[in-house]
């Protein structure tokens, strides 16, 4: 499909919400830019995504508030908010922004909410290109659970699709190259909005700009791959991810069941990275301004889970307060290599706590993945023969996180590790 090609490697970037939460202003998203342009780009980081209501002049944090006035143009569209955003001045909306960080060598997004304005509906506002007023389209028992901005749309009627592509018009406009609707993968009154999902591809189809469709939240159902595929390049796999052990622990039998389900240009979203300094000012994962709680192995453990299994990779730490261990999670050039180029990742084995994935590289490469998710030390090994790989055609075994190659190849690859801790290794294969 046309828009598969978009996103023919797993997306990696950064994204606001962790730290910011609903609050990001526009100096803090050119400064994580800029760290960016100058420590990330170059291994294939490339989209700054400013997260939800950045029409909300008055957010304070990730708790919404309720019925509030937003930002919104004379055709029922969300518009930046000017004292976050000033560069949105007169009309430009994110144009400003988005020229900045294209200027950067860097790929601009944003996060929306399905639907159309709920102030819109109440004022009976504009639909561009028509004759209709915003309460004419809204499907107002269609609400999300958790945010009281939007309805939903009425697929029915032809001048929702105008609205919705009335909405990708100005995003192509302002230079969007990622879009993250929200309250549409998943959610807590309907399941999967599926005929809203359909009308945001067909919108964007019709913009005439190529951009990314991530979607959100979840858990997204299996029931639902075949149209996610179809429709959308990114879709999250679970419900938001924060610094907990209990999440990551989950998050291995969600990427079993979906590893049959990744392909070039659609992929299963493990969700944000929560990493470095967050919660800054978000209330969300339990507590406030913070650095990750995950301890270094619990990092290398999902940042392994999340590479192996080609998860796209969206930082959602403050960029610029990074230390050097942090930095190194993300500049790995092996491991890089892997998500970016790796296929075929698949579950090997899992016996209780003890956890095996391999995938394969370009080059014959074989990863290996061996993860302790135990509370309490233990030994985790694979077979070769379970690897599908002949001991006598291995040339040589490199732990990709310690940067060190292994002195001997045995049949059996056994590894010591502490509780929450795994070993990656890269198996070069003679041809």
């Amino acid at each position: 499909m046309k828009h598969h090609s978009f996103a023919l490697t797993p997306p990696k970037g950064w994204n606001s919400w962790d730290c910011y939460g609903a609050t990001v202003t526009e100096s803090e998203v050119k400064g994580n830019a800029d760290y960016m342009a100058k420590h990330l780009k170059q291994h294939g980081w490339e989209y700054v995504v400013v997260d939800i209501q950045w029409s909300e002049a008055g957010a304070v944090s990730s708790a919404y508030r309720p019925f509030v006035p937003l930002e919104m143009d004379g055709y029922s569209r969300l518009i930046p908010a000017v004292n976050r955003f000033p560069s949105a001045e007169g009309g430009k909306g994110f144009k400003p922004l988005a020229d900045y960080v294209h200027n950067l060598g860097l790929k601009f997004g944003i996060h929306i909410m399905r639907g159309i304005p709920r102030q819109a509906v109440h004022q009976n506002t504009k639909i561009k290109g028509t004759d209709v007023g915003a309460r004419y389209i809204a499907k107002p028992n269609s609400i999300c659970a958790w945010n009281t901005d939007m309805y939903g749309l009425d697929h029915t009627k032809p001048e929702a699709q105008l609205y919705y592509d009335s909405l990708f018009e100005l995003y192509a406009e302002w230079g969007v190259d990622f879009i993250k609707v929200d309250d549409i993968a998943d959610s807590q009154h309907y399941g999967a909005h599926i005929e809203e999902i359909k009308m945001i591809r067909k919108a964007i189809d019709r913009c005439g700009r190529p951009m990314v469709l991530s979607l959100s939240p979840g858990p997204a159902s299996l029931n639902d791959a075949a149209v996610l595929e179809e429709n959308a390049n990114m879709w999250r796999m679970t419900n938001d991810f924060w610094d907990i052990w209990e999440l990551l622990y989950d998050m291995f039998d969600r990427c079993y069941r979906w590893s049959k389900n990744i392909g070039p240009g659609h992929w299963p979203d493990a969700d944000m990275l929560p990493l470095g300094h967050i919660g800054i000012r978000s209330v969300d994962g339990g507590a406030s301004d913070r650095y990750t709680r995950f301890t270094r192995d619990e990092q290398i453990t999902m940042m392994t889970l999340w590479s192996i299994f080609r998860s796209p990779l969206m930082f959602g730490g403050e960029l610029r307060d990074n230390d050097d261990f942090t930095l190194s999670l993300l500049i790995n050039e092996e491991v890089n290599k892997m998500h970016q180029e790796g296929h075929g990742a698949r579950q090997v084995y899992r016996h209780e706590d003890r956890v095996v994935w391999q995938s394969y590289g370009p080059d014959q490469e074989v990863y290996v993945a061996l993860f302790n998710i135990a509370d309490h030390e233990q030994t985790v090994s694979v077979d070769l023969d379970q690897l599908g790989v002949d001991a006598t055609k291995v040339e040589s075994i490199t732990d990709l996180w310690e940067k060190e190659t292994l002195s001997n190849v045995d049949q059996t690859i056994t590894s010591h590790l502490r509780p929450h801790a795994c070993q990656l290794l890269k198996l070069v294969i003679k041809k």
